[in-house]
């Protein structure tokens, strides 16, 4: 058991998806906290790790403002698209998921045959005109799978082929690629939450593409066309990032980053715990507390509560999650002092969702009565 007298406890969970965003998960948590600790010194800290919420995460630590400009959404329709801008600093943080993302269609118009993330190039040409020395660019929440070509074409490379290009899987007919001539681009950096290839079995295509809306036959084009624009890539440029974790994020739009962009890409949650200033205010902390909607083997790639996990771990601090669900996992249990779940015996994930806010401050007036395993 530990003190808990005066206790200073950060909280710094990411998002429950479809439920709660980071910041209403904390402040819930923090209340049920409260009841049972009221002279417990609190600190909210909402986190992200590339997926959705990343910018606004990066944005409420840093102070941003928010700047609009015209873009096209996955099937090409005109929108308002929103970002970050920290003048001082010439920093722009967005995510792909504004203009391209799964957010955008309804879910009768999912179609990464389609799909691509001409949008994201012309959010990434806004800030450069506006004078951006940097970008961050979250990779979570896409609909497309097109490589990251759609964004090249925005940016100025042309794509040559045998035939006129419809859709992404023309890409099997790509003959070359050129240069636009008239283009700087600053430096970018994107977050991303997994560590995915561009091909082959664990890439964005087989991984990804089923919860985008390709069927079989999908798959299998869209893995043809991939593959092309990876080796034609690979035999105009002399490079070759189909390999390097991270490409698959997005669609494959890591990918395109990396070879249109120049981009750099880093682990999302490194990136937000940096502009968040999280291990700084770590070290003052007690105890923290995390946690996001599902624990699973994924939360072990990068995801958030492993983040704060073994960052806490690293400063020993003891550290709990709370999660909507849990799956039983020695090496993810082994992360944590404990770990509470939302999911009751006979609760349908429906309700497990809507009563999240509950059930966080159940869990937490629990955690700080006991500061056991709950799980």
């Amino acid at each position: 058991m530990y003190e808990i007298t005066g206790v200073r406890i950060l909280i710094a969970p990411d998002k429950f998806k479809g439920a709660l965003n980071a910041r209403d998960a904390a402040e819930n948590i923090a209340k049920g906290l409260l009841d049972v600790l009221p002279d417990a010194q609190i600190e909210i800290v909402p986190m992200a790790d590339g997926g959705e919420g990343t910018a606004e995460t990066i944005c409420a630590a840093r102070g941003c403002s928010w700047v609009e400009c015209k873009a096209h959404d996955p099937l090409g329709r005109e929108i308002n698209a929103r970002y970050g801008w920290l003048d001082q600093e010439k920093l722009a943080v967005m995510e792909m998921s504004e203009a391209a993302g799964m957010r955008r269609l309804s879910e009768t118009e999912r179609d990464p045959l389609r799909a691509t993330t001409f949008g994201v190039g012309e959010m990434i040409l806004d800030a450069t005109k506006r004078g951006a020395k940097q970008i961050i660019i979250g990779l979570g929440g896409s609909a497309t799978n097109d490589g990251g070509f759609g964004m090249a074409r925005s940016l100025g490379y042309r794509f040559d082929y045998e035939h006129e290009q419809v859709d992404v899987s023309d890409l099997v007919e790509l003959k070359g690629i050129r240069r636009p001539t008239d283009v700087v681009l600053p430096r970018i950096v994107a977050a991303v939450d997994v560590k995915n290839p561009l091909l082959g079995q664990n890439g964005a295509t087989q991984v990804f593409g089923p919860q985008k809306g390709a069927n079989k036959d999908d798959l299998d084009e869209l893995e043809r066309a991939l593959t092309k624009l990876a080796d034609v890539v690979a035999r105009e440029f002399g490079f070759d990032y189909r390999n390097q974790p991270g490409a698959g994020a997005a669609g494959g739009l890591g990918f395109g980053l990396l070879t249109f962009g120049g981009a750099t890409i880093r682990p999302g949650f490194e990136v937000v715990a940096e502009a968040a200033g999280l291990e700084q205010r770590m070290k003052d902390a007690d105890l923290v507390i995390t946690g996001e909607g599902s624990l699973d083997r994924q939360t072990l790639e990068g995801k958030t509560p492993a983040g704060v996990a073994r960052l806490a771990r690293r400063l020993h601090k003891p550290v709990f999650a709370i999660a909507g669900r849990v799956t039983q996992d020695r090496e993810l249990s082994e992360l944590f002092d404990g770990i509470y779940q939302n999911a009751r015996p006979g609760m349908t994930q429906q309700e497990n969702m809507k009563r999240a806010a509950e059930l966080l401050r159940e869990n937490a007036r629990e955690l700080a009565d006991t500061f056991g395993v709950g799980l």
